[in-house]
């Protein structure tokens, strides 16, 4: 079963779009939260999951974007982008966002944003802190996001590795532990503009890193036009 994971979409519809189309024919998509908040699209980019028939959870924008209180965590730029947010999604995808679970498991995976600890707002960024979160993983593999940058921690005989993959890294898991990031479709943080996603092999024990480019100027153009932050915008370009 070969199954696209896609995180930190952030209301981004032509790098969406960019994703599902590099990803190919795949038996299932799975999303890691943070679908809104930050970009123009916020309602194309609900519909877009839901006619793709796509499954995840909540991240703590999408919490926000439902009328909840993480907007209150937010700094000055998230908060603005996240108001107009509210201010312009229909009822339609305010219901779909509250109605995403915190956390998923399906067979060896668990699905979560944050962490398996602390779904919607932990940030694994550590040894220390994986190694927490891999004591309390219910299941195999951690599939979570909110760093918005590709990385691996594989447990293996009391020792974490730290995989930092690039375009096209395959990693094979060889039945070990661990936490996996796809890194962010919609806003990456590590340097490379372009979208990532990772797709799981759960027949071969593998998981694959990709990077796709799209339209980042329409995106830009788009933020403009209805008022966004230009911090916001001009991230895209550098992808940090």
């Amino acid at each position: 079963m070969r199954i696209a994971v896609l995180s930190d979409i952030h209301a981004n519809l032509p790098a969406l779009d960019a994703v599902l189309t590099a990803a190919g024919a795949v038996d299932a998509i799975w999303h890691l939260g943070d679908v809104v908040g930050y970009g123009p699209d916020p309602d194309g980019v609900v519909e877009r999951l839901r006619t793709a028939g796509a499954s995840g959870v909540k991240g703590n924008h999408d919490a926000a974007a439902a009328g909840g209180s993480e907007i209150d965590w937010f700094n000055p730029e998230a908060r603005r982008a996240m108001e107009w947010t509210r201010a312009t999604i229909s009822p339609r995808t305010a219901t779909w966002l509250a109605a995403l679970p915190e956390s998923v498991r399906t067979g060896d995976c668990t699905l979560v944003h944050g962490s398996p600890r602390e779904p919607t707002w932990e940030y694994i960024t550590s040894v220390p802190v994986a190694r927490a979160n891999l004591g309390v993983l219910e299941g195999r593999i951690g599939l979570h996001g909110h760093t918005h940058v590709p990385v691996a921690f594989l447990e293996e005989d009391g020792r974490i590795e730290v995989v930092s993959p690039g375009d096209g890294s395959v990693l094979e898991l060889r039945g070990r532990r661990g936490l996996v990031n796809p890194g962010s479709v919609g806003q990456p943080r590590d340097g490379d503009p372009r979208s990532s996603f990772l797709v799981l092999d759960t027949d071969t024990d593998t998981v694959s890193w990709h990077r796709t480019g799209y339209d980042i100027d329409a995106v830009q153009a788009s933020m403009r036009e209805v008022g966004l932050p230009a911090s916001l915008v001009g991230r895209l370009s550098v992808g940090l």
